[in-house]
């Protein structure tokens, strides 16, 4: 966890924050840390990976009420477009749809992995008690509800057979060697679930 900490302590002081009218530190970018774990059975020498994707969103904002202007503005554009891929790629994954438009965006992009293979997600919303927020919180429950509609699968874990020595190479039975490249799959279904925290 120190090392972990590290990296998102080095990531928070390189991304891009700048006062507006409704927040002194508004961030202007999104953040993404993914976190590969690799782990290895000493007695079968069957190696599993898995990632976790750890994702801080920019808010979206109204450029009437945040005041942006000139670099601020072109902030403000960007994110809210990216935002709204985002939200388009979740409509296109409940709805089923047989293209999922990953590439409009960044973001978009570089969640493809794992939004477009089996696994689990959590969304956590921030939302403001405040009535002259109340676009803004709206805007962000309605985003929390097409998300929670999208079924993402069953977790997969990717498995790979590696032998510790010879002697268990050549006693490797049918079934470890049927695993070689493949993935494991459980059968519970995986969802994406919602909670509101607030600010």
């Amino acid at each position: 966890m120190e090392d972990i900490n590290k990296i998102l302590e080095l990531g928070h002081k390189q991304r891009a924050t700048e006062h507006t009218n409704l927040n002194t530190h508004s961030s202007r970018s999104h953040a993404l840390l993914i976190l590969t774990a690799k782990g290895r059975e000493t007695s079968t020498g069957i190696c599993s990976t898995g990632k976790l994707y750890l994702v801080d969103l920019a808010g979206s904002e109204r450029v009437s009420r945040s005041g942006a202007a000139g670099e601020r503005l072109r902030e403000a554009q960007c994110i809210n477009r990216s935002l709204s891929a985002l939200g388009d790629v979740f409509s296109a994954l409940r709805s089923q749809q047989g293209h999922i438009p990953y590439r409009n965006s960044k973001l978009t992009y570089l969640l493809q992995e794992p939004l477009s293979r089996d696994g689990k997600a959590l969304l956590l919303l921030q939302v403001s008690p405040a009535e002259k927020n109340i676009n803004e919180s709206l805007c962000s429950l309605r985003f929390g509800d097409r998300v929670r509609a999208v079924e993402l699968g069953a977790p997969t874990r990717k498995i790979e057979q590696l032998p510790v020595n010879a002697e268990l190479a050549e006693s490797e039975s049918p079934v470890l060697r049927s695993t070689k490249g493949t993935s494991m799959r459980k059968k519970p279904q995986g969802s994406v679930r919602q909670r509101t925290s607030p600010p």
